[in-house]
């Protein structure tokens, strides 16, 4: 038997990869499935299944476009109720893949179809588990996910079925197991995942709080929904588009996937009120850029922050990208379910340039400027981290507007008076510079490095909250 995890860093993600006996199964692929048909090829196997644990929140699978590329027949766990053909397995089924045997064990909490697999290798040994978002290294899933798409899934009545799942389904199994998460360290789908992506299941009963035997219900229902932040909020679009269905990504990205002119930007973001999204690093950014364009780096958690800033994943988008990206930016786009790019700007910025458009440029200043503006004045400073970076350490007096809030608190930025703006490393801070840009602000500057060259100068530095935190 084969197990292979294809892990995603990009945005925290693993699919998974059985092989037996020339039969193949895929867990939770991403939407992008020729690299799984390709790795099936190699090893002259048919796919036969495409397993979901659940439906995704943070992406868009790549279960149906499998389905019609392979043939493969798609399984979900009981009560989902998908808009297309799929098989509704029952709790404890048997699935054969070769000499391989898979069980479905119903785990509903995250969500509740949320389904574990077991895998058992051809000599009727158990091998682990395929747990989707049900049981993560350190985590578990977040029960507050569902109730976005159906109101009266409460996270409370969530987390004590997933509660029941753990104590019931998983925790009984062997601990020699190993655990296959969907997620790792840095997906919004849980709150303190480790940054390892495979555990054994006893060294987790050890180690994950969720499975503490100690807990009674109501403690751990306390314990999960402590410290939740409120999740992206293009979660609920792509559950609905997991549920419902989507465009193949072969249509997306024939549509994409064409070179526009000065002339053909100008008139598509009037006409169709397409977003100008500008993945260039933001120190090129900085340099230069379209008027009211928005800089999402393809280097970095692009696809999450594109989810978080762009509230709708049916917003048109044209591209601004590095040469040679434009398929990359597309693709990831597609992840999480922005389907609708129409285009790139052919030669790039510098196309723009050429053309003698008018572009706009982004004030920065170095850590080092900073400490000095602090010999002869105390400026004014926007933190923009999470609420937990800035809890850990911070500029004494900083304010704090985490970057996925801003929209909603765009009033806490003066316009008569100076500031500062900074993240952790320069990413963040970019992408709300060009939102404030865009809104009309100019009296500010971004500092170089952020926070990480910041700590390494005498600015003033408190690690306590100060009352200007705003949530």
């Amino acid at each position: 038997m084969k197990v292979e995890q294809i892990y995603t860093g990009c945005i925290a993600h693993a699919a998974y990869y059985i092989e037996s006996n020339g039969e193949a199964a895929i867990f939770d692929p991403l939407r992008e499935v020729q690299p799984y048909i390709d790795r099936a090829r190699k090893d002259g196997a048919v796919i036969k299944y495409v397993f979901e644990t659940h439906f995704h929140a943070d992406f868009v699978s790549g279960h149906l476009d499998l389905m019609k590329k392979t043939g493969a027949k798609i399984v979900f766990g009981p009560t989902a109720k998908p808009a297309y053909d799929a098989v509704i397995a029952e709790d404890n089924q048997l699935f054969k893949i070769g000499n391989v045997t898979v069980k479905l064990l119903h785990t509903p909490g995250h969500t509740m179809e949320s389904s574990t697999y077991l895998l058992t290798d051809e000599e009727g040994k158990e091998h682990g588990i395929i747990t989707g978002d049900t049981l993560f290294i350190g985590d578990v899933g977040r029960p507050d996910l569902a109730q976005h798409v159906v109101a009266e899934l409460t996270e409370e009545k969530l987390a004590g079925h997933l509660y029941d799942s753990l104590r019931n389904k998983i925790m009984p199994l062997n601990d020699y197991l190993i655990v296959y998460p969907n997620h790792g360290a840095g997906s919004a789908c849980g709150k303190m995942m480790s940054k390892e992506i495979t555990d054994t299941l006893g060294h987790q009963k050890k180690v994950n709080y969720a499975l503490n035997p100690a807990l009674t219900k109501a403690e751990f229902i306390k314990v999960l929904l402590n410290g939740l932040t409120p999740p992206p909020v293009y979660f609920p679009q792509n559950v609905l588009m997991n549920i419902k269905g989507y465009e193949s990504l072969d249509t997306i990205m024939e549509r994409g996937k064409k070179p526009m002119s000065v002339a053909e930007i100008d008139a598509a973001a009037t006409e169709t009120k397409a977003l100008i999204l500008d993945t260039r690093h933001a120190t090129e950014f900085a340099k230069g850029f379209i008027p009211h364009s928005i800089n999402i780096g393809i280097d970095g958690n692009f696809a999450q922050w594109v989810g978080e800033m762009v509230p709708d994943v049916k917003q048109k988008i044209i591209l601004v990208t590095d040469p040679d990206r434009e398929e990359e930016c597309i693709i990831r786009l597609s992840r999480v379910g922005y389907d609708f790019t129409l285009g790139y700007l052919k030669d790039g910025f510098a196309a723009w340039k050429k053309a003698g458009k008018a572009f706009e440029t982004a004030s920065r200043i170095t850590a080092t400027e900073l400490e000095k503006k602090y010999a002869t004045e105390k400026p004014l400073v926007f933190d923009i981290r999470k609420k937990s970076e800035f809890d850990t350490e911070h500029i004494a007096d900083a304010v704090n507007v985490p970057l996925n809030q801003i929209n909603k608190n765009l009033s806490a930025f003066p316009m008569d008076k100076p500031f500062v703006l900074h993240c952790a490393g320069g990413y963040r801070s970019m992408i709300a510079t060009s939102i404030l840009k865009q809104m009309g602000w100019n009296n500010f500057v971004d500092v170089v490095g952020g926070f990480t060259e910041i700590a390494k100068t005498k600015i003033p530095r408190t690690d306590y909250v100060q009352p200007t935190t705003l949530l």
